[in-house]
């Protein structure tokens, strides 16, 4: 039975990458079962989405490396998908930046469709979310949708979906009933500004508390 309790972020070596030192003794690339590398390379090979989006990246980034922003490895990466509708799954906080990624995937020759993630505008204690659990208490606060996001870009056949700052666990559910794939182009993190890796880069500094045992 394979030992897992060596994982990736415990190695120094990363010989998966170049194949030019050697693998750890426990490394999940050795210490695997063999039938998980064999069924990953025949969906790669014999699916014809998974061969294609593989494919698809492979080209975004071996062609342009380091030289486009995400906006345009998206834009890139569609048009190589054979993509020609993009759905757009934004949070309400970001919506003027989901109107700006609109207007260029509309100036890259796109179509596209979005969804708001309050659309439906049901209140949270519908499904149970009691006032107290509210970010503002005492009226109407619309829930989070992201069934309902999904099921109106899957009824709009877009070919690929584009996440806009979903909340934590919002964005699962989306990706869970999207039919199209489904990339972001914004995650969200409230207090680092949209950021999230500068609460990594700053564990040394002013996050240090989030090394902290619980």
């Amino acid at each position: 039975m394979a030992d897992y309790s060596f994982s990736c972020t415990s190695c120094g070596v990363y010989n998966c990458t170049t194949r030019e030192a050697e693998f750890p003794k426990a490394c999940p690339t050795t210490n695997s079962d063999e039938v998980f590398l064999e069924e990953a390379l025949d969906a790669y090979k014999k699916d014809e989405l998974v061969s294609r989006i593989a494919r698809a990246s492979a080209e975004v980034e071996g062609q342009l490396y380091g030289k486009l922003t995400r906006v345009e490895e998206i834009i890139e990466f569609a048009k190589k998908l054979g993509a020609k509708k993009i759905g757009i799954a934004t949070c309400a906080g970001l919506i003027q930046e989901s109107k700006i990624f609109a207007k260029i995937l509309k100036a890259r020759g796109l179509e596209f469709y979005s969804v708001i993630c309050k659309v439906g505008g049901v209140d949270k204690t519908e499904i149970g979310i009691p006032e107290k659990d509210k970010v503002r208490k005492g009226g109407h606060e619309s829930l989070c949708n992201p069934l309902m996001q999904a099921r109106i870009l899957n009824a709009e056949q877009t070919d690929l979906n584009v996440v806009v700052g979903l909340c934590v666990g919002h964005d699962s559910l989306f990706m869970k009933y999207s039919d199209a794939p489904v990339t972001t182009l914004v995650t969200k993190d409230r207090v680092m500004g949209h950021n999230t890796v500068a609460a990594l880069y700053t564990t040394g500094s002013y996050y240090a508390k989030l090394l902290r045992s619980e």
